[in-house]
């Protein structure tokens, strides 16, 4: 009698166990999606952590309805998001997505200013319209529906260039390859020669000084919602005049006037932020390997990214960033030593400066916190955005790097020494990726000063 007792107990149990366990999942019954005038519905449900019919947890719900909500907002398609969970009954939910599709093409005028920030066009360049390009810039998104890209470009002014490039992030019916193809050209009355006391040296004359050409071809592979990889390959031509020749010889590699080069990259991407053009939450992991070979000088590179935010309250977060490059040169040549200043290796404080080197290291630390929200009515198109909302963080920052440098000259010191800047300031994020970030930075040199900058750099 006892054993039939505690038999009967032990089924109980299990029993009330695995209806708990069955009562917590919920079938995704339907996926309807609404609002998406020209976007294919494939290139939603693609950025999604669920699928029609999966059987998932309930208390997971909430949490890919927000992934979901994330993921879509960054590809950078729609201007409003929204997922939402409408249950059918205990066992059965509909996921309702409902989107605003962006303004897709950009037929817009050109104008920018060549030098490396706005700071050092401004103040040392003294705001020279001789140094500003300017064109027609094409931006043409969602293309066909299908989130492909096209971007061209003619300009003229400082630099004369013609840009080409289109991407179609899926190919096949996994979804998963994509491709891109680009090409540019470009001739130059000016350059950057050298770097004198960790500062840009100029060289201008009257005729074509530069000139130069580059295409390329990648295949694109994203196995999974946040991992991204790609395999580049190009080829390309410089060549330099006989007066800029003989004023830096060791401009191009091998001390040639000119070089032509075949190159290939491969890199890696993990991206899972909540909002990929100024995060508050979530973490990137980069990795770009790079190879060049031609007659006159190979070079490989590798460069690793890391970048953690996290929230600190619900009104903070700390953002950290770690970059590092080293590169593998079989001969040293100005344009191949430039390191420090340019692309994503930036320090907030030196930017007037620039750093040459073989390697290179960079963190920063900074903490941002929200003042608040500020909203304009939209005086243009009222109708389609009544009002633009703008978000307002103050931040505090500080940053470390080091550059190796086998052989500084001309009186270049920051290599092979701490770098160090530290400052205040102010971002404003609004629509469309608007991102401005006013700074006060000082660094070890003593320098200090207000900069405007521009774009995903903390």
């Amino acid at each position: 009698m006892c054993n039939k007792i505690k038999y009967l107990l032990f089924f109980t149990a299990s029993f009330l166990f695995f209806s708990n366990l069955v009562s917590a999942q919920i079938k995704i019954s339907s996926i309807q999606i609404t609002g998406n005038k020209k976007t294919k519905p494939y290139i939603i449900l693609r950025e999604l952590p669920f699928h029609e019919s999966d059987i998932i947890s309930r208390d997971s719900l909430a949490i890919k309805d927000t992934i979901s909500e994330q993921q879509l907002f960054n590809t950078a398609l729609f201007e409003q998001v929204t997922v939402h969970s409408d249950f059918l009954d205990s066992l059965q939910v509909v996921i309702k997505i409902n989107v605003r599709e962006r303004w897709y093409l950009f037929p817009i005028p050109y104008f920018k200013w060549v030098d490396r920030n706005f700071n050092q066009w401004w103040s040392e360049q003294n705001r020279s319209l001789d140094r500003v390009n300017y064109g027609l810039n094409l931006r043409q998104a969602n293309v066909t529906g299908n989130n492909d890209k096209l971007n061209a470009a003619f300009i003229t002014g400082y630099t004369q260039q013609s840009n080409f490039r289109y991407q179609v992030p899926f190919i096949d019916k996994k979804l998963r390859y994509g491709l891109a193809l680009g090409w540019q050209n470009a001739t130059q009355k000016e350059i950057n020669i050298a770097t004198k006391l960790d500062k840009q040296v100029f060289y201008k004359t009257q005729a074509i000084i530069q000139k130069g050409y580059r295409a390329n071809a990648s295949i694109l592979y994203r196995p999974n919602l946040f991992e991204r990889h790609s395999f580049q390959i190009g080829l390309g031509r410089n060549e330099i005049s006989d007066s800029a020749f003989l004023y830096q010889s060791n401009y191009l590699p091998s001390h040639q006037k000119t070089f032509s080069y075949v190159d290939a990259s491969l890199s890696f991407s993990r991206i899972r932020f909540d909002y990929n053009v100024y995060p508050t939450k979530g973490q990137s992991t980069d990795l770009m390997l790079y190879q060049r070979f031609s007659n006159n000088s190979n070079l490989s590179s590798i460069q690793f990214r890391k970048v953690i935010v996290s929230p600190f309250s619900k009104s903070s977060f700390v953002f950290l960033e770690s970059n590092s490059i080293v590169k593998f040169l079989p001969n040293q040549n100005y344009t191949d030593n430039k390191l420090l200043g340019y692309g994503n290796l930036q320090l907030n404080g030196l930017d007037y400066y620039v750093v040459d080197g073989n390697a290179a290291s960079i963190v920063k630390a900074s903490f941002h916190y929200a003042l608040g929200t500020f909203n304009v009515k939209n005086l243009l198109v009222p109708k389609r955005i009544p009002i633009i909302k703008y978000q307002f963080w103050l931040k505090a920052f500080t940053h470390l790097g080091y550059v190796y440098s086998e052989k500084p000259v001309n009186g270049n010191r920051l290599a092979n020494t701490l770098l160090r800047t530290a400052g205040l300031g102010l971002d404003i994020v609004g629509i469309y990726d608007f991102v401005l970030k006013i700074d006060y930075s000082l660094n070890q040199l003593g320098d200090k000063g207000l900069y405007l900058r521009t774009g995903f750099n903390f």
